[in-house]
């Protein structure tokens, strides 16, 4: 029988605080430790490159003169979804975590969702665009997740990646294997090349083209953006050209 504690605990939140796990794998954005902490990270030590980030993706969207509103998903705590409205976009935010959206509701003024991406609760075309922020990395199905944004999406989807090819790879997986850094225990990072093999296997049969930027650049070096594949973010939007 459940205790007075866990009954309460039952009606009043939308999922255990002892939970931890989603696809079958412990992840931070389910422990209120790591979640608690994810605004005071942007907040402090990468603040310029949350800057530069920004951007990037906003070059890369605004270049697409068709969209006019947007659903990211995975959005978190809505650090980005509420830039969007910034640089002209309405914005729509959706994630899995409720202890991400339970700080969300409280950050953003627009609609929040809590859905998985791998199945979106949304009609065909419901959006211009479809975001996804440093969030693709810990998809279990990437295939399936693009199919989905692909079919909500009237226009395009943006895509913002922690990227592979940047010197601070190894420093990652050492903060990872000494337990110092429980961000990246499930993620998998992409290159600007090996992203489009899964773009490519996803959406047989659309018409689109594909653009990316690179950033995350050393503080010393002069150019802050560029076209070349090393850095340790990078930007992509995938432009429909069959609607």
């Amino acid at each position: 029988m459940k205790t007075t504690k866990e009954l309460t605990e039952s009606k009043t939140s939308l999922i255990s605080q002892q939970q931890v796990t989603w696809q079958g794998r412990d992840e931070w954005f389910f422990n209120r430790e790591y979640t608690d902490r994810y605004e005071d990270y942007y907040e402090g030590p990468y603040k310029e490159a949350e800057r530069d980030q920004k951007s990037v993706l906003e070059q890369l969207i605004k270049a697409d003169e068709r969209v006019e509103d947007i659903l990211e998903f995975g959005c978190g705590t809505t650090r980005f979804t509420r830039w969007w409205p910034d640089i002209g976009l309405e914005s729509t935010g959706g994630d899995i975590s409720p202890f991400m959206l339970s700080q969300a509701l409280y950050r953003f003024d627009g609609d929040l969702v809590m859905a998985d991406s791998h199945h979106l609760p949304f009609k065909d075309q419901s959006y211009d665009a479809v975001g996804f922020i440093t969030t693709f990395e810990y998809y279990k199905d990437p295939v399936q997740v693009l199919q989905e944004a692909a079919r909500v999406a009237k226009y395009g989807i943006i895509m913002g990646m922690m990227n592979r090819n940047t010197p601070k790879i190894i420093r990652r997986r050492a903060q990872q294997a000494v337990g110092k850094n429980q961000y990246y225990n499930t993620a998998t990072f992409y290159t600007p090349r090996t992203l489009r093999k899964i773009i490519d296997k996803a959406l047989q049969g659309r018409k689109y083209t594909l653009k990316w930027h690179c950033t995350g650049l050393p503080k010393w070096f002069p150019i802050k953006k560029w076209d070349v594949p090393v850095g340790d973010f990078f930007g992509m939007y995938i432009q429909f050209t069959d609607r």
